[in-house]
């Protein structure tokens, strides 16, 4: 079975799980906390590691994460290390956070400028996006800055794109060109 599907069966089981006891949120919280720890390259090498046994990674995952984690969450990553799946954790943890969106009909959308956006112009992206068809209920906004991008900015949403660029556009003009065949006669 593929590691999406794995993940993604495990993070519906934590969700549904949170839904009925009323801890979505916290359990979010828990999932992101994993999902910041796991960039610790030790934690996540023993987690994938098939050499360290089982009650050791138990023993660890309890020292590092019980004090930090509500009841319901501990008890999850105990399951899936009981289990021999907490290798999947990261995934697990990423899926949850997507899962919890999808349910919370949160859009998530990246705007990539060249330049820091003034909070007006976030503010007027969100409700052009918010107004239109393309978002969920709720925008959630990732801003990044990438200078060669000139001027304007891209926005992500999902699998869709739209790019309002200076270097998009000047890239759009350089394929109308190269595609140009004529020749000129003096």
């Amino acid at each position: 079975m593929s590691v999406t599907r794995i993940a993604s069966r495990y993070a519906k089981s934590l969700l549904d799980l949170a839904i009925e006891q009323n801890q979505m949120d916290r359990v979010l919280e828990d999932m992101n906390y994993l999902k910041e720890a796991v960039q610790s390259r030790d934690l996540y090498l023993m987690l994938k590691s098939p050499i360290i046994n089982t009650s050791k990674k138990k023993e660890i995952i309890n020292v590092l994460f019980n004090d930090k984690f509500d009841k319901m969450s501990m008890g999850f990553m105990n399951i899936i290390v009981g289990k021999g799946r907490e290798r999947y954790l990261p995934e697990i943890a990423a899926e949850f956070e997507k899962q919890y969106k999808a349910h919370k009909r949160i859009s998530t959308a990246v705007i990539t400028s060249a330049h820091q956006l003034s909070e007006a112009a976030v503010a007027k992206i969100k409700a052009k996006l918010l107004a239109s068809k393309i978002t969920d209920d709720s925008v959630e906004l990732v801003t990044k800055i990438d200078p060669d991008l000139i001027g304007g900015f891209i926005i992500e949403i999902g699998d869709k794109l739209y790019d309002a660029s200076v270097a998009g556009k000047l890239d759009k003009l350089k394929q109308e060109f190269v595609g140009n065949t004529y020749k000129l006669q003096y």
